[in-house]
């Protein structure tokens, strides 16, 4: 068998591809869909091809920089899109095959998906730049050089996505065997419609986000509280276990652990919880059904 090639990191291809997965990270955590996310790589390789390597300093800078512009650009075309699109709006999720070890996307800095939602309220620079300095860890003067702003301007718009972020955010992630054990509970009570424990799971406060695209059942508002939530939730279960042939599986979606439902081998639903501060109760749900959402699920083996 064969050996494949690598890429000559001095060939402009070659270039691309080393920093590809960094591209990815940084582009998909500014847009929150991975469809847009590869427009914007294809994008980003036709300048950087048309250009090439030579002369260049810093490719991987360089690439970021184009990266960062074209997506700054799209962002103009996603929030068109999102004026008309029916229901809660949620990230496409980074879901991970459990096959594959060397899984591309999660390879990336992805933040969580209720991450993903806080960020949709900053502007396109603000949240570059948070995305850049806070998940990447690059300095306000090379983000200044990437966006073509003053240092000064930099720091700023730091400071207020930073403090827009943690006032709805606070800097709290559950043990990842706390967040699969809420997961699998609340899972099994949904599931089973069993309503008295929904209600102990729920917080009181908690809000469910459920993004159909206006093509699979949803609310078309985000539903608050506990009530109004295990309601709805025990609406989904009965209608599902009625109609629905659906295989539940655990996956990493976004760097979390989370609940995915097949039918007949091809993805139904993304369930991700967000936990209070305790860990003990959920205070967030987000249940993606949007098949052009789900597309780049990998599909359950037969």
């Amino acid at each position: 068998m064969s050996e494949i090639p690598v890429p000559d990191a001095e060939d402009p291809t070659g270039v691309f591809v080393e920093h590809r997965e960094l591209m990815f990270g940084v582009v998909y955590n500014m847009l929150g869909s991975v469809a847009d996310t590869e427009d914007v790589l294809q994008d980003t390789w036709l300048s950087w091809s048309r250009r090439g390597p030579d002369g260049i300093d810093n490719p991987r800078a360089y690439l970021v920089r184009i990266a960062v512009n074209h997506a700054l650009q799209r962002r103009a075309v996603v929030n068109r899109r999102r004026e008309t699109y029916v229901g809660p709006w949620l990230p496409e999720p980074l879901v991970a095959d459990e096959t594959s070890a060397d899984d591309a996307a999660l390879r990336t800095e992805s933040v969580s998906l209720a991450m993903l939602v806080v960020l949709e309220s900053l502007s396109p620079l603000e949240r570059a730049v948070f995305v850049l300095h806070e998940v990447f860890g690059y300095p306000h003067t090379e983000i200044a050089e990437i966006i073509d702003r003053a240092p000064a301007a930099v720091r700023q718009l730091a400071h207020r996505a930073r403090t827009h972020v943690h006032a709805r955010r606070p800097l709290y992630e559950a043990h990842p065997r706390v967040r699969r054990e809420a997961t699998e509970r609340f899972v099994r009570a949904a599931v089973g419609g069993d309503i008295a424990e929904l209600m102990e799971i729920l917080a009181p406060d908690v809000t469910v986000w459920t993004d159909g695209g206006g093509m699979r059942g949803q609310a078309l508002r985000p539903v608050h509280g506990r009530d109004k939530a295990a309601r709805l939730l025990n609406g989904y279960a009965k209608r599902g276990g009625a109609h629905l042939d659906l295989e539940l599986r655990y996956r990493r979606v976004n760097g979390d652990d989370a609940a995915v439902l097949f039918e007949h081998g091809s993805p139904y639903a993304v369930i991700v919880l967000d936990l209070t501060p305790e860990g003990d109760r959920v205070s967030g749900l987000f249940v993606v059904t949007n098949p052009d959402k789900l597309t780049h699920v990998p599909k359950e083996e037969a």
